[in-house]
């Protein structure tokens, strides 16, 4: 996944400027970001700071990490039960066997 060229410092910093009346027009174009980057770092960071940013980031990760034991899980399970529906008695060798 592509990383960003803004800290999430920078971004709040940027986000404060345009709450303290700079135009959004002004801003891109002294960061260097386009306007759609401003939108949707104003709609994901609006209204948070530097600890709220922290703990989003850090369930962002717990949940990473629990949606791929779920995967890991789930992938276990149906081997398991690929390997536990087969009928080993009426595989080909034992067919004829009449014990």
């Amino acid at each position: 996944m592509k990383t960003s060229r803004y800290t999430e410092a920078q971004i709040l910093a940027i986000l404060r400027q345009a709450e303290g009346g700079m135009p959004v027009a002004e801003l891109c174009r002294e960061h260097g970001m386009s306007s759609a980057s401003f939108y949707k770092w104003r709609a994901k960071y609006g209204g948070m700071d530097a600890s709220l940013i922290s703990q989003m980031k850090a369930i962002e990760d717990e949940n990473r990490r629990l949606k791929r034991m779920y995967a890991d899980l789930s992938m276990q399970a149906d081997l398991l039960k690929e390997a536990l529906g087969k009928n080993v008695w009426s595989a080909p060798l034992l067919q004829g066997f009449r014990g």
